[in-house]
């Protein structure tokens, strides 16, 4: 399989696909949107696109030259139905291409936070627990797109996961995050940290749970083998 990661900041460490994709036999390439190009020829031997999370909006086309481009690229692989797995950033951008709409949340989402999956079934979650735990850093949120499917919810953010149609599969949550990357989040980002909001957890308790990113690294190898295991019906 040919995999594609969309990666939007230098210090976001992409161990966990990389791991995955060694051991699975998979190709894996990662690229920068913000300053690589997107050539659409890219997608005729992609398999499954991965966008990853970013720090901007992806409203924020004025102030961000690449994110157009990027758009269309995401754009044309789900018409293929090339098989797209979006994290926040990556899963707010899905969900404006199908037709929701994306903005600024009323607090912010930081920390480890308790994941709760709904009542629907989706294949590439059947491995996860009900309820588990997920490093959360978010200020947007999204509406769901027309046709999606809500597959888990957290206490502050309701919309936390959704798969649309075979073929798309998002989740707002971080399980790829490495404890590397997530001293760094804490260093670079401290400002968020001292927001009074009570979906903001403090400092101190996020280094508490910080162990499990092992965990976390585990759960999305399985969502992943799962998503990439499923079989897309052509005419669906």
């Amino acid at each position: 399989m040919n995999v594609i990661l969309l990666k939007h900041f230098d210090f976001d460490d992409p161990t966990v696909f990389t791991d995955w994709a060694g051991r699975e036999g998979h190709c894996l390439t990662v690229v920068n949107p913000t300053c690589e190009s997107l050539d659409l020829s890219l997608l005729d031997t992609t398999d499954l696109l991965i966008v990853g999370g970013a720090p901007m909006g992806v409203y924020e086309e004025e102030r961000y030259d690449w994110l157009l481009p990027e758009k269309i690229f995401v754009k044309k692989a789900v018409d293929r139905k090339i098989k797209v797995f979006g994290i926040c950033f990556g899963a707010q951008m899905l969900a404006e291409l199908l037709g929701g709409r994306v903005y600024p949340h009323s607090l912010k989402e930081i920390g480890w936070q308790t994941i709760r999956r709904s009542a629907e079934p989706h294949p590439a979650l059947a491995g996860l627990p009900e309820s588990f735990r997920s490093l959360q850093w978010h200020g947007d949120t999204f509406d769901l797109p027309p046709g999606a499917l809500l597959l888990a919810e957290s206490e502050h953010c309701t919309h936390q996961a959704y798969a649309w149609g075979e073929h798309v599969l998002a989740v707002q949550f971080h399980l790829e995050t490495s404890q590397a990357c997530l001293n760094t989040m804490m260093d670079v980002w401290a400002h968020d940290l001292q927001r009074e909001d009570a979906s903001v957890q403090p400092a101190e308790e996020i280094v508490r749970e910080s162990g499990r990113t092992v965990e976390s690294f585990a759960m999305l190898q399985n969502i992943l083998n799962r998503f990439a295991s499923m079989r897309i019906v052509e005419n669906a």
